[in-house]
């Protein structure tokens, strides 16, 4: 893909803190043409670029198929913590929900490119003693094997957009961590605003590797 290639994307996750960020960046973005939002409740944002589906199981999005025609990028943002849950329980709502989501789009959008917002930590090899790791590992490797432009954004801490709504009530306590942590461990912050622009790019131009880390998103975000 060139420079110069309009991005489509879908959103799942727009409800949430990570999901409004990227969103949030993809309206005021001039490289995205349009945005199609999928959520279970109505996300309250009114925008000429964008179009909302209400749609309450994730788990089966075939009867919303042929409308998520046409986008050619996802950035998967919906997710849960695994506090609290068995190991089968976060399998089930992280990789049978995100594979399952993404085996539809695939087959309308087959040259879609699918980014993926997992987590710092995971195990790629799914053999590993993090229940959570291994998980969001597996998760990885089958969505690498189901697109063939598929990217695993890695982020650690996040700092949010300005304006955003979804924030959790905990972040403002950690927030002023921020400007301290990127300093002293630039590898484990970045921005919600810098993962936007970095799932914005490589759905328009690709990056070198499909799994991105803290500084990979920082690098492409920058440049």
């Amino acid at each position: 893909m060139g420079d110069s290639v309009k991005i489509s994307p879908i959103i799942t996750g727009a409800t949430g803190m990570v999901g409004e960020g990227v969103l949030l960046e993809c309206l005021a973005n001039p490289s995205v043409e349009r945005v199609l939002v999928i959520n279970r409740k109505p996300g309250g944002i009114s925008h000429p670029k964008l179009r909302e589906i209400v749609h309450k199981d994730f788990f089966n999005l075939e009867p919303i198929a042929q409308e998520l025609a046409g986008y050619n990028a996802c950035f998967f943002c919906l997710g849960v913590s695994s506090v609290g849950m068995s190991e089968e329980e976060y399998r089930h709502t992280t990789y049978d929900l995100t594979v399952g989501a993404g085996k539809v789009m695939a087959e309308v959008n087959p040259d879609m490119t699918f980014c993926y917002l997992t987590g710092k930590g995971t195990d790629s090899s799914e053999q590993g003693k993090v229940a959570w790791a291994r998980v969001k590992g597996a998760t990885e490797n089958a969505l690498m094997k189901l697109f063939k432009n598929a990217y695993m954004f890695r982020p650690g801490f996040m700092k949010a957009t300005p304006g955003q709504k979804n924030t959790k009530s905990y972040y403002k306590y950690f927030e002023w961590v921020y400007p301290i942590g990127r300093s002293l461990y630039p590898s484990g912050f970045c921005t919600l605003q810098e993962v936007a622009v970095a799932m914005i790019k490589v759905s328009g131009k690709g990056y070198s590797k499909p799994i991105l880390d803290v500084q990979d998103i920082v690098e492409l975000a920058k440049s």
